[in-house]
C-alpha cells in the first residue's frame, strides 16, 4: 500500500490513453479486451515496478488460523480467518491491499475482531497464497489478477460462510474496489461495505442490485481517486437510488496504512473508529 496512489495514476492514466470504457476497480483488474493491455503495461512500467517501497518487516503472532475452501471454479481458495467466541451467522470479509494477505492484513483483520465481538473475520487471499515483499512482485501478482478468479474465490469464501450468512466487507484501494464488488455479489447476504480509497464500481445498473448501503473513506489530496470521482460516485448512488455515506480526510492516499510514509495516526484512527460503528450499526451488535 505503501505510495499506493502512483499504481492508481499510471493505471487509470493507461486505460484513459486507451480510452477503454470498461468499469475499472482500483487496483482490481476489470473485465475487458483493454484490462489485460493496462496491466501488462503496468508490470514494465519503472513508477509502478521500482517506485513503491517494501513495507517494514511485521511479524503477526495473534490469534486466527489459515483456512481453505472450495471456489466454484473447481480450485480451492484461501484465507486466513478469527471466529467469533460464540456462534455466529456474522461475517467480515477483509481484503487485501497490493501487498497481498501478509501479516498487516491479519493485524487489520485481528482488530476488527477484537472490535466487533459476535462476528468472524476472515481476510480473503485474491493473491492464492502469493505475498510480495518487493514492488517487483506486487506488480507482478496484481498483474495476474483475473476477475473471474478474484469473483470465485469471494463466492466461495461466502459458500463457506453459509447459507444463512450476513456478510459485510472492508478493503484498502485494490481492497477497497474489491470490497464494493463483493458486496455486489453478496446479494441478498450482503448487509455492510466499507471502502477506502478505492475505485468505485461505474456501472449504474450493477449499483441498484445493491442490499445494502456503503461507507466510502477517501483522502481530498488523492490525485487519482479523487474528489472528481467521489462525486461521481456520489452521482451514480444517487441514481441507483442506494445510500452511500462519503468521509474524505485531508490527507493522501494511504493516509489508514501505518507501514506507508503518508500515514496520517489521527485520521486513521478517526476512520476505522468510523468503520466499526457503522459495521456495528448494520451488523445489529451491541453497543
Amino acid at each position: 500500500m505503501n505510495k499506493i496512489w502512483t499504481l492508481c495514476a499510471v493505471l487509470l492514466s493507461t486505460i484513459s490513453m486507451a480510452a477503454a470504457q470498461n468499469t475499472v476497480s482500483c487496483c482490481a483488474k476489470p473485465a475487458g479486451p483493454n484490462a489485460t493491455e493496462a496491466f501488462a503495461m503496468l508490470a514494465t512500467n519503472e513508477d509502478f515496478s521500482g517506485g513503491h517501497d517494501a513495507p517494514l518487516p511485521f511479524n503477526y503472532a495473534g490469534e486466527g488460523h489459515a483456512i481453505e475452501f472450495k471456489t466454484p471454479d473447481g480450485k480451492t481458495g484461501k484465507g486466513f480467518e478469527i471466529k467469533s467466541a460464540t456462534k455466529s451467522d456474522k461475517y467480515l470479509f477483509v481484503i487485501h491491499e497490493w501487498w497481498g494477505l501478509n501479516d498487516y492484513i491479519k493485524q487489520e483483520a485481528a482488530q476488527y475482531a477484537k472490535d466487533l465481538p459476535g462476528v468472524n473475520v476472515v481476510a480473503l487471499d485474491l493473491y492464492d497464497g502469493q505475498v510480495a515483499t518487493t514492488p517487483e512482485e506486487a506488480g507482478n501478482y496484481m498483474q495476474a489478477v483475473k476477475t473471474d478468479r478474484a469473483q470465485a474465490i469471494i463466492k466461495g469464501a461466502m459458500q463457506y460462510a453459509g447459507p444463512s450468512a450476513k456478510i459485510a466487507s472492508v478493503g484498502w484501494c485494490f481492497g477497497g474496489g474489491w470490497s464494493l464488488q463483493t458486496a455486489l455479489l453478496a446479494g441478498p447476504k450482503a448487509v455492510g461495505c466499507v471502502m477506502y480509497y478505492g475505485m468505485p464500481e461505474k456501472d449504474v445498473a450493477k449499483l441498484k442490485t445493491l442490499t445494502t448501503d456503503v461507507l466510502g473513506i477517501f483522502a481530498s489530496q488523492d490525485k487519482w481517486i479523487n474528489p472528481e470521482v467521489v462525486a461521481q460516485f456520489q452521482k451514480d448512488m444517487a441514481a441507483a437510488k442506494k445510500k452511500v455515506t462519503i468521509k474524505s480526510y485531508d490527507a493522501d492516499h494511504a493516509f489508514a496504512n501505518p507501514s506507508n510514509p503518508k500515514y496520517n495516526k489521527t485520521f486513521g484512527d478517526n476512520a476505522h473508529a468510523l468503520s466499526v460503528a457503522y459495521l456495528k450499526k448494520n451488523f445489529k451488535l451491541k453497543s
